[in-house]
């Protein structure tokens, strides 16, 4: 078994268990109850929260100066072979065609692998991704802060001997919504497609 395949087998049950812990049967009500495809196990307040990080340009930024605007989260890391890239270029393209329909959507990267993943190395995957996506990163402490308050999950792997730079680390794999004045309202899987991300994301905007 390659590693990379390894790796995308680990990731797949991560997101199996993090959707059987998130996702719960039964029909969503409440606000927003048309747009939610499910409820969340604990209500939307169980997940998100403040969060003190790092942007691109080196500065102490907290959730409140970030999160001004409607925006898709997704945590992961700049070194990830395949899931990430595609998780993040996916949201790219879910914002772009939300732009062409008149609604601005902000997407956010948050590192999970402060270690190797300076402010000037996620500037530079995100300025790749899309120009107006965000950036962050901090210390590990920082890092694990931001992680539980979105209740998602990520572990350094051991590296094999010589190659202890180029580990690779498991994390939960989904996107986070979050309004403002609201906080988060819902988290998408990576197995569904930019334009049906873009319509769900509509619906919460426009009922906001």
């Amino acid at each position: 078994m390659s590693r990379t395949f390894a790796v995308a087998a680990t990731l797949a049950v991560i997101a199996l268990l993090g959707a059987s812990y998130y996702l719960t049967t039964g029909k969503s009500s409440g606000e927003f109850a048309q747009c939610k495809q499910g409820s969340v196990a604990g209500g939307a307040s169980a997940i998100g929260g403040p969060f003190t990080l790092v942007n691109g340009a080196g500065e102490t930024v907290t959730s409140e100066e970030v999160l001004t605007k409607p925006s898709l989260i997704y945590f992961g890391y700049t070194f990830c072979p395949d899931v990430c890239p595609l998780d993040v270029a996916r949201n790219a393209v879910a914002v772009e065609i939300l732009e062409e329909e008149g609604i601005e959507v902000q997407p956010v990267f948050i590192s999970i692998d402060p270690e190797r993943d300076t402010p000037e190395v996620v500037a530079d995957f995100v300025a790749a991704q899309h120009p107006a996506m965000v950036g962050l990163t901090g210390s590990p402490e920082q890092v694990k802060a931001a992680s539980q308050a979105y209740r998602t999950f990520y572990s350094k792997q051991p590296a094999a001997p010589g190659e202890e730079a180029y580990y690779l680390v498991d994390h939960t794999t989904f996107t986070y919504l979050t309004l403002p004045e609201r906080g988060f309202v819902e988290f998408f899987r990576r197995d569904l497609g930019p334009e049906a991300m873009a319509e769900q994301v509509a619906c919460f905007v426009n009922a906001s």
